[in-house]
């Protein structure tokens, strides 16, 4: 799926569709798997760099972000403060904090920090920039580019409002990667010092869980959403929906260790291996890549890049999860 200039977007089964090119979403979660990998190879090392080039070469002068570019390599469509912003401050924090290479997290930190000047209305946008801000704090407490950017998410996610007791998420429905909102609630609170943002992260953690969870199985959202009144399950259902709730998991796991959060990681490994509302394994074992979407008869067979990322990111979790038992 990939070539000397970066990962490809979509699939036709293993086999990349060329014609659709790259997009920088794809690659920031290609930086983010590859930087928090605890022991890379040099192929991993290698895919970092490839990444880490192509997220940089997608940043505007003033720090927003371009998301797609064709197979020959031009960039497409305009300059934004859309996912690919937050998600690309999200693989550089990650860089910047993790790579085993000094030159790496400089060059990664340094547009990290350009990126960071900027700032988005979007509440999930946010909350991928929140994820790459507390990566950088953890390296670096006192970098104020991430302290700032961070203050500036706690604020757009914190003051979300809920719609009530019986439907507590802070939007009429369910949408896309959610378990990022808590997530980065989670983060912000525990780097800013608000343990209040960080109790509300827990706990919206916690109702979408059990939301998306089915006779002992996740179930989640699906591609068009879910509200309050919607029948479940439904379909299709989404590998990152899953990668979102781990990494909200083993944050939690983090700030506030616990039994059911080590049980969301599993079952988040578990519905890719095949416990899920088709019973149908989510992965290709003789290629490695994640399928495209659960449907009611079984997996959409197509192994795009978000799809093996999502997979390949759960499976890091539950990894080490497995060493922390042990």
């Amino acid at each position: 799926m990939t070539d000397a200039c970066a990962t490809f977007e979509h699939a036709d089964h293993a086999s990349p569709r060329r014609e659709h090119g790259y997009c920088t979403d794809d690659m920031a979660r290609v930086l983010i798997v590859t930087s928090r990998e605890p022991e890379p190879s040099r192929s991993a090392l290698d895919l970092a760099a490839k990444a880490l080039r192509f997220v940089v070469e997608a940043q505007g002068p003033t720090g927003d972000c371009l998301n797609r570019r064709d197979c020959q390599g031009h960039w497409l469509g305009h300059y934004s403060v859309e996912d690919c912003w937050g998600r690309s401050l999200w693989g550089l924090g990650t860089a910047a904090a993790r790579s085993p290479d000094e030159a790496v997290r400089q060059l990664a930190l340094a547009h990290f920090e350009r990126g960071a000047r900027q700032r988005s209305p979007w509440v999930r946008t946010m909350a991928f920039a929140a994820l790459g801000a507390h990566e950088v704090l953890v390296a670096r407490p006192n970098n104020r580019a991430a302290l700032d950017l961070l203050a500036a998410a706690g604020e757009v996610v914190g003051q979300a409002a809920g719609g009530g007791s019986s439907w507590p998420w802070p939007e009429a429905r369910l949408r896309y990667a959610n378990a990022v909102v808590p997530d980065s609630m989670m983060a912000a609170g525990a780097a800013l010092g608000r343990q209040s943002l960080v109790d509300k992260g827990v706990a919206l953690l916690a109702w979408l869980l059990d939301h998306e969870t089915n006779d002992g199985h996740l179930s989640v959202t699906p591609v068009g959403g879910s509200g309050p009144r919607d029948l479940r399950p439904a379909f299709d259902q989404q590998p990152i929906e899953v990668a979102a709730l781990a990494d909200a998991c083993a944050r939690a796991d983090d700030l506030v260790p616990g039994d059911r959060w080590a049980r969301g990681i599993d079952s988040a490994v578990a519905w890719f291996l095949g416990d899920n509302d088709a019973g149908a394994p989510m992965w290709d074992p003789a290629t490695g890549g994640g399928y495209d979407g659960l449907r009611a008869d079984g997996p959409n067979l197509n192994q795009g890049a978000e799809s093996t990322l999502a997979l390949i990111s759960t499976l890091q979790h539950g990894r080490r999860l497995a060493r922390s038992l042990h």
